[in-house]
């Protein structure tokens, strides 16, 4: 990242196996329960996804690295009701196998450091960190409940 830009990064510790949490972001019915009620995936290289994380701003991006079970990177196209970005923000979803369970790491970056967009960078931030906690929440509930195949 340059002067221009920044980011944030969130990590989660969940109790399930990796391919739960996968399902978990990448399963439209799942993303709704813990991301947005109205998000919505492709979830395929070249695919799409729509949330508004933050309970106020629709993101759209698109899906540019795909790699089941490990990785989801999205790259967000401008959104008219912000301020012009210069950057390319983008979310990039990395899940890591540990005896136990899967670690989640979110790495968020090019947002702009202008204070045009200090107020939505603190709510991406914040909402993103929310929206982890409620992921660990759903799926360790799943499997408690047996929900979970």
């Amino acid at each position: 990242m340059g002067d221009k830009e920044r980011g944030y990064a969130h990590r989660v510790d969940i109790l399930a196996d990796a391919p739960l949490v996968w399902r978990a972001l990448t399963d439209n019915e799942s993303l709704r329960a813990w991301c947005s009620p109205r998000a919505e995936i492709r979830a395929r290289t070249g695919g799409s996804f729509r949330a508004s994380v933050d309970r106020v701003t629709e993101f759209e991006a698109r899906i540019d690295v795909f790699e089941p079970g490990r990785r989801l990177r999205l790259i967000y196209l401008p959104v008219a009701a912000l301020p012009k970005a210069d950057t390319v923000m983008i979310d990039d979803f990395i899940l890591d196998k540990v005896e136990g369970g899967t670690i989640v790491r979110l790495l968020g970056s090019g947002v702009p450091a202008t204070t045009e967009w200090d107020l939505q960078y603190r709510r991406l931030r914040a909402s993103w960190q929310a929206a982890m906690s409620r992921l660990k929440v759903f799926v360790e509930q799943q499997v408690k409940t047996g929900v979970a195949p």
